[in-house]
């Protein structure tokens, strides 16, 4: 990486520029640099609202760059060790699913955890491909489910010679990494591409004693989370592609559902924080997991709770996990991970990540200061001693293995009806039921509904989980496959 090229961004700079031109506006948007709209103004600032223009010639086009956004592209592909990089404004669900729409078509098999984002199982809805499932490994103790099992991995594979595709998350929501290098050449072996999804990963192509990245492990193509830990917008993203990869098809791919009028704003975030991180990134995410450290050593003084890292490697699947990540186990004080979600937000004013049925995530990352982890550990000592019960009869958070019936694609199109969720064990499920976040399905299309299945949706909705991916908005009524169809 020339540090000396990564001192630019592109489209800032010609963003910048565009705005001492004094040009008259008559295109979109309509709100004409704010003053159709004074209350946008208002709250966003003028400055803002007069970077949000169209594309033009002197700014490029993102489904066609040749100029500025093509520059920014190969500067980001050159930060982050890529032969492509892609920018992306409709999050990492949109880079997920162009990822995977990029490797496999309607009827081929893709191998991958079930431990999945719900983009991914949007893209076999959309494309049709054949989800081939690495059931994961969990915890005992924690009840998170981990990272892609090499022995589990080799017999799916055996199993299916055919499938075209490896994905794997790295690292989970929780940081559990798997073993990405031999995942990687175990597809290559076998004629197969590997993708992985880093959401939640972007610090690893900065940081140092942090997890491998993709494309250092020489994966296929990435989704990279910029506007996670990267410092961008939210909604920016970046899709990653390495040597072997066509540039051209990929573009093609990500044209079929990206906007044709992509924000600025987010272009332009993308391109100061991909300048940011690759002049600054090593010694911001060395803080980074250094707060995290701290963070750790101070809630597990606390006692009842468990802030978990690289002791829980085991080489498989735990081959690694992400520092950064302050994933803290609630059960052992009779609390569910979202009630100490709920409680952090409402009485102490303290947001975190997501909260499931025994675990909570704080999300660090470049913007984080000592003394906010000092009230975030504060405020959990407090609520051990406040909150704290006898955990009989709570749930663990476990991972459910589905029964895969139909495909996705023909689960979610097919003709269906509307039950009372508790009428329908048996059956199978046409839509998405998950907790957001982080976004997991428990049911996806074309998986069976089981009674485990039932109850922990139940339980889910008792203990307040944000549930989501229902036509009811309720989650009272579930759509299942009509059996006379």
């Amino acid at each position: 990486m020339d540090r000396k090229a990564q001192e630019r961004a592109p489209i800032y700079e010609a963003l910048e520029k565009f705005g001492k031109m004094r040009v008259v506006p008559f295109d979109v948007p309509g709100h004409k640099r704010g003053r159709g709209n004074p209350e946008l103004a208002k709250l966003l600032g003028e400055k803002c609202v007069s970077m949000d223009v169209n594309s033009m010639k002197p700014l490029d086009n993102l489904c066609h760059p040749v100029s500025v956004i093509r520059d920014a592209e190969e500067l980001a592909a050159a930060a982050f060790g890529a032969k492509h990089a892609f920018l992306m404004v409709g999050g990492t669900t949109s880079a997920v699913q162009s990822m995977v729409m990029s490797v496999v078509q309607a009827g081929e098999k893709i191998i991958l955890p079930r431990n999945v984002h719900r983009s991914v199982m949007g893209a076999l809805v959309l494309c049709g491909a054949v989800p081939v499932y690495v059931n994961p490994e969990c915890d005992a103790r924690l009840g998170i489910p981990l990272g892609m099992s090499i022995g589990q991995l080799k017999k799916t594979i055996a199993a299916h010679p055919d499938a075209k595709a490896i994905l794997v998350n790295n690292p989970t929501y929780y940081g559990i990494c798997s073993d990405l290098k031999t995942i990687v050449n175990l597809a290559h072996e076998h004629g197969m591409l590997a993708i992985a999804d880093e959401a939640h990963g972007t610090h690893f192509y900065f940081g140092e004693g942090l997890p491998v990245s993709a494309m250092s492990a020489g994966a296929d193509m990435a989704a990279v989370s910029m506007h996670k830990s990267g410092g961008s917008l939210t909604q920016s993203s970046l899709l990653l592609a390495g040597k072997n990869m066509n540039g051209g098809h990929i573009r093609q791919i990500i044209n079929l559902t990206q906007t044709t009028s992509a924000s600025y704003l987010l272009l332009s975030s993308l391109d100061i924080s991909r300048r940011n991180l690759a002049l600054r990134g090593k010694e911001a995410f060395a803080e980074v997991a250094a707060l995290a450290d701290y963070a750790r050593e101070e809630i597990n003084d606390i006692g009842g709770y468990y802030a978990y890292s690289k002791e829980l490697i085991n080489g498989d699947s735990i081959f690694d996990f992400d520092r950064t990540k302050l994933s803290v186990y609630t059960l052992a004080l009779g609390l569910a991970g979202i009630e100490v979600y709920d409680i952090l937000r409402d009485e102490y004013d303290i947001q975190i990540e997501f909260g499931d049925l025994g675990n909570i995530l704080a999300y660090l990352s470049i913007g984080d200061r000592k003394r906010d982890i000092e009230r975030l550990v504060s405020a959990l000592s407090e609520i051990g001693r406040l909150y704290a019960k006898d955990k009989t009869g709570m749930m663990e958070n476990e991972y459910i293995p589905p029964e895969v019936a139909v495909t996705p694609q023909f689960a979610f199109y097919a003709k269906k009806k509307s039950l009372p969720v508790e009428q329908t064990e048996g059956m199978i499920c046409s839509e998405f039921v998950m907790c957001y976040p982080p976004g997991i399905p428990i049911l996806a299309p074309g998986e069976r509904v089981t009674k485990k299945i039932l109850d922990y949706i139940r339980y889910a909705k008792e203990k307040g989980c944000q549930m989501t991916g229902t036509e009811d908005p309720k989650i009272e009524r579930l759509n299942v496959l009509d059996a006379k169809a």
